[in-house]
């Protein structure tokens, strides 16, 4: 980055569509199109991974993998794998929520009636596409096999010579499993060739791509299962602890996430290999990378197994700057330092130290009296301003469910807010006025919608959360229009 721009937040599973979920489909090129036609150069989704416990694109049954959720339905009917009355099926009647449990009972048959139409004309390219993604495909591709094979039991529920990966019972699966295998090889294969062409639809149009990278792996995924050795395990591939926040902003009482710990001595005896390939693969996926929870390459929050409460944990030493001299290194890797949460002096210095440009939440600026280094003012320019995260509530939630009075009046005070304008407008010309390179907003805000909008609380569990979806009408001329009369203002785009 190194002119003043902007870009707008929307999660795939968000954009709209027939199909219960956002797809990599028309609508999304019809995204892109709105983007470019307000004057944005940045479109940042969430992790395109396979959603896990709750649903959650943290805590995914691989950090490599993408979501068939995703696919293009109507790119498959097109090729000749699905057909009309099978797409009349697929369509979900609330246009607003994504039901993963929906998704979960309908979808599958769905995909594996397109596998049986599709193996014989791509049965010749499955190899050459496991090849290509030999550091990561087949693991995953055995373990979704085998978790289908166990009735979706969880990695620590399933058989000890399949869970430790002895080859002689490896063997006897894989060959049990094959027609299995190559379902979900072609699924993925699916999903790259759909991402790689809609990403390129972007670049094309001048939009890059931000994605996420989760810090954290799930503890039942296919890393984990591959590679035991980088975790904090003991042998029954179980984590003697567990990673999550002390008390925050979000929650008093901490975040207890469950992913498993790395095993940092060992990361640093193989030079950080796994996290190079990690990188390898962001860079492919996107223009820009979001690292998540970046303070854990400083310290991490350890809490043990049998804890009750996050509170119960206690901070280790993370990787460090060697860690992040590795991912400085992939060619194409541009980053964002997720850099919110409690920090220490510590740890601020570290994240200022690393060079990264960091993020500026605006719900978290209007403090009434005391300065605040989110006010857009004190913005560095290396930074990225956000009007709200996909954790965060919406700026018009914030402001009149979340905000004390004073903060509230700060706000009013500060944004110059009117209601004939639009409150999440306000916001947006408070984050594209600030000095930051770049300025970044979640679409909830730019249509002024409040609770109902949250994408996801942290440290909460319900259907609410990752679920939310934009209808088409509001993708529509009058938003990009203001959009890019605002961003012109800003000087953010010519």
């Amino acid at each position: 980055m190194d002119w003043r721009e902007s870009g707008i937040l929307l999660p795939v599973s968000s954009l709209p569509g027939p199909y219960g979920v956002g797809a990599l489909g028309k609508e999304a090129r019809q995204f892109v199109d709105f983007l470019a036609a307000g004057g944005q150069h940045y479109w940042q989704i969430l992790p395109l991974v396979p959603p896990g416990g709750g649903d959650s694109p943290y805590m995914a049954a691989s950090s490599f993998a993408g979501n068939p959720f995703f696919l293009d339905l109507d790119a498959l009917a097109k090729e000749g794998l699905l057909t009309p009355q099978e797409l009349e099926t697929a369509k979900y009647p609330n246009p607003d929520r994504v039901d993963y449990a929906w998704l979960h009972e309908t979808r599958p048959a769905l995909l594996r009636k397109a596998w049986e139409r599709g193996q014989k004309t791509y049965a010749p390219l499955l190899a050459e596409f496991v090849e290509e993604e030999a550091d990561w495909l087949p693991d995953y591709a055995l373990f979704m096999a085998l978790r289908g094979a166990f009735d979706g039991a969880e990695l620590k529920d399933w058989p000890a010579q399949v869970r430790a990966r002895e080859p002689e019972t490896l063997a006897l699966w894989r060959e049990k499993l094959a027609d299995e295998i190559d379902y979900q090889v072609f699924l993925q294969l699916l999903f790259y060739r759909q991402w790689t062409d809609l990403k390129a639809y972007a670049n094309e149009r001048e939009v890059s791509i931000i994605g996420d990278l989760p810090f954290y792996v799930s503890p039942d995924s296919a890393e984990v299962w591959a590679n035991p050795e980088l975790f904090q395990l003991d042998d029954d591939y179980q984590p003697t602890a567990v990673a999550g926040v002390p008390p925050d902003a979000f929650t008093d009482e901490g975040q207890h996430w469950g992913n498993p710990l790395y095993d940092w001595p060992v990361h640093v005896k193989t030079d950080f290999d796994w996290w190079r390939r990690r990188g390898e693969h962001m860079a492919r996926l996107y223009d820009v990378v979001r690292i998540d929870h970046f303070r854990a390459f400083h310290t991490y929050w350890s809490i043990p197994l049998t804890a009750k409460s996050a509170k119960e944990g206690h901070w280790e030493p993370g990787p460090g700057m060697d860690l992040v001299h590795v991912l400085e290194s992939v060619p194409g890797l541009s980053l964002i330092a997720e850099d919110l949460g409690d920090l220490d002096e510590g740890a601020r210095n570290f994240i200022a130290n690393s060079g990264l440009p960091g993020m500026k939440i605006l719900v978290y600026a209007f403090d009434p009296i005391g300065e605040s280094s989110y006010l857009p003012h004190n913005c560095p320019r290396c930074s990225v301003v956000y009007t709200g995260t996909h954790d965060t509530p919406t700026f018009v939630q914030w402001l009149f469910d979340e905000a004390s009075p004073g903060e509230r009046q700060y706000a009013f005070d500060y944004l110059r807010l009117r209601a004939d304008e639009g409150f999440g407008w306000g916001a947006v010309c408070g984050a594209w006025g600030s000095p930051a390179l770049l300025s970044i907003a979640p679409f909830q805000d730019l249509l002024g919608l409040g609770a109902d909008a949250r994408m996801n609380a942290p440290g909460t569990m319900g259907p609410q959360n990752w679920s939310w979806r934009v209808r088409d009408a509001a993708i529509n001329p009058d938003v990009s229009g203001r959009l890019r009369k605002i961003t012109r203002i800003y000087r953010r785009c010519l």
